[in-house]
């Protein structure tokens, strides 16, 4: 069996030499609340163990969650920090060693 051809269809040629330039851009993605986001701290193989299993994750001050963001977007959760600073120390460069 041949292969049929199409027809013929009459191809529009643009007029007077404009043309079309594709812009890209990137954006990135906010979401409702995001002003609201913290980065919290939990342990580092509970977030492995969470990005292969999806199963949710306790931070420190007690939120629940499945990390699915770049915490480097948000600011450090307060409850997290305070207790990080409590057990650890404060790193915040103040003098007091």
């Amino acid at each position: 069996m041949g292969r049929m051809s199409e027809p013929n269809l009459p191809v529009e040629q643009p007029q007077g030499g404009t043309a079309t330039i594709e812009r890209t851009e990137t954006r990135e993605l906010v979401e409702p609340g995001d002003a609201e986001r913290f980065a919290h701290y939990v342990r580092k193989e509970k977030i492995l163990e969470s990005a292969m299993t999806g199963d949710p994750v306790i931070a420190l001050c007690g939120k629940v969650w499945v990390p699915g963001r770049d915490p480097n977007r948000f600011p450090v959760c307060p409850a997290c920090k305070e207790i990080i600073d409590g057990v650890f120390g404060s790193d915040d460069g103040d003098g007091d060693s």
